[in-house]
């Protein structure tokens, strides 16, 4: 009656990898169970999950490319004669992404290996709470039993199905990373529903950036969950709302917006383009135009329908179909836990989902209680112009703490690059939000600029370990650089709804 392996993860992301791997560590009998069902287009990937497939790798190298290219226009003005028009060969750009995709999967494949862990290619589900049955892709049925089974299935794209047209002529971030081809002229589609379509954006803005035409159409506010602080006159200008900033770059750096606009259907034309109609809210008509692409951005589902959870008794939210779990990432049903995107309330961020699959096994198999902080943790959307922050949003601010309790620094700044370029600098801008008592503890920073990852995770440190606005005002800046300005907050000040200005 004893199972064959101490622990089974399912589900070869992030989360489930690195869980796997630390439990490796142990010594224990651990095993991976990863399959990756095909979109609805076709595409599908290897072992290492959204991140490495078609999230944060793919999206950043390609942010990268798009980078270069506003680099290259910049050259001009530093003395690099650069012969005009540059032109982007997309299938170039595709072939070294994928390329370095592949090894990864490569490396991941390896590294279980070195680790005696076992990798099962089958999509499984739940037979009884220590069992789980699937198939491999020749038919073979294959049956693995464990002590300890950690959920770590993540997430797919939705398509909006009420589109006449979604499923059949649309694609999502699933299968861009992955086309062979330019996508040419693509409508990208937001629906925000309690999303914050951050990828939506980011792949928007590469595609601008490597001089596609690149329309956004949206219902609603882009990046929601973000800070989305209510615009306030003060007396040198008017506070914009940071995710407004982004938006409004984007549109100056190319991309077109398509605001308070909804699809309704999409047609396949004789020329293979795509005809895309759409009711335009605030005109009250419909309008209509053709794309060679359209990407659809309207949340994610979890990857939870084959698993059989209901027959094992693994509760999940109703609504938003994640599971349940409480503090140390375990689930409804002992030794069954779910880390990651697959959980309700947790970040969608690969770090948060490696240190609690770390952690999980290091408190099932090592002797140890530490549980996963889920607070103050960074993040960054890698839009043309970056946006990162740490910590609590304004809004949060004033909903935990009231308003007349926060304090909140601001300015807007120009980065050296962007002077001898004349390349317009109107959306950077820092926002620091305090704690109004004593030496005014940071509650969160949220910082839109070049480089805001790399910027925002050195303050990340401070914060967690419970910086005060006063210490940030002591701490000497790096010269020239962006990331100084944030130690300069002394410049501007908004207290509640009254603002003053306190020195320049």
């Amino acid at each position: 009656g004893k199972n064959e392996y101490d622990l089974l993860v399912i589900g070869g992301g992030s989360g489930g990898l690195a869980c796997a791997k630390e439990a490796a560590q142990f010594g224990r009998k651990v095993a991976v169970l990863d399959y990756v069902e095909p979109s609805p287009r076709g595409t599908t990937w290897g072992l290492g999950g959204t991140c490495v497939n078609v999230g944060c790798i793919p999206k950043k190298l390609m942010h990268q490319a798009a980078l270069l290219g506003s680099a290259l226009k910049d050259a001009q003005h530093y003395g690099w004669n650069i012969s005009q028009p540059v032109h982007h060969t997309w299938s170039v750009m595709a072939q070294g992404v994928q390329n370095y995709v592949k090894s990864l999967n490569w490396g991941h494949r390896v590294q279980l290996q070195d680790k005696k862990v076992k990798y099962f290619n089958i999509k499984g589900s739940f037979s009884d709470p220590h069992t789980v049955r699937g198939l491999t892709k020749a038919g073979k049925e294959t049956v693995v039993t464990a002590d300890n089974i950690v959920i770590a299935t993540g997430g797919r794209p939705k398509y909006p199905m009420h589109v006449a047209g979604a499923l059949e002529y649309g694609i999502t971030s699933d299968d861009l990373f992955w086309l062979k081809e330019s996508p040419g002229k693509t409508v990208v589609y937001i629906c925000l529903t309690g999303v914050s379509p951050d990828v939506s954006l980011e792949c928007a803005g590469f595609l601008t950036g490597i001089g596609l035409d690149t329309t956004v159409m949206m219902r609603s506010v882009p990046l929601r969950g973000f800070d989305q602080a209510k615009k306030n006159q003060i007396s040198f200008t008017t506070q914009q709302q940071m995710a407004s900033l982004v938006t409004e770059h984007m549109e100056s750096y190319g991309t077109k917006f398509l605001k308070r606009c909804f699809p309704t259907k999409v047609e396949k034309l004789k020329n293979n383009g795509l005809q895309v109609t759409w009711k335009n809210a605030d005109l009250d008509r419909e309008e209509s135009d053709s794309f060679h692409t359209v990407m659809w951005a309207v949340g994610r589902a979890p990857d939870t329908k084959t698993l059989n959870l209901e027959t094992v008794g693994v509760k999940t939210n109703s609504e938003t179909g994640k599971i349940i779990v409480d503090a140390s990432e375990a689930t409804s049903v002992p030794h069954i836990y779910a880390v990651g995107d697959i959980t309700e309330g947790r970040p969608e961020l690969t770090p948060t989902a490696i240190a609690a699959g770390k952690l999980l096994a290091q408190r099932l198999f090592g002797q140890s209680s530490e549980l996963m902080d889920y607070d103050n943790v960074p993040t960054t959307v890698f839009t043309p112009l970056e946006y990162g922050c740490v910590g609590l949003s304004e809004e949060a601010a004033v909903q935990h703490h009231g308003s007349d309790n926060i304090e909140v620094y601001h300015a807007y700044y120009k980065p050296l690059e962007f002077t001898v370029a004349e390349r317009d600098a109107t959306q950077c801008y820092m926002k620091m939000v305090c704690l109004r008592e004593r030496e005014q503890r940071i509650l969160g920073l949220h910082f839109i600029g070049p480089n805001a990852g790399e910027v925002i995770q050195g303050f990340a440190l401070g914060i967690k370990c419970g910086a005060t606005y006063s210490q940030m005002m002591k701490t000497v800046g790096i010269h020239p650089t962006s990331a100084e300005e944030v130690t300069k907050l002394h410049i501007t000040k908004r207290s509640g709804l009254d603002a003053t200005v306190t020195g320049c």
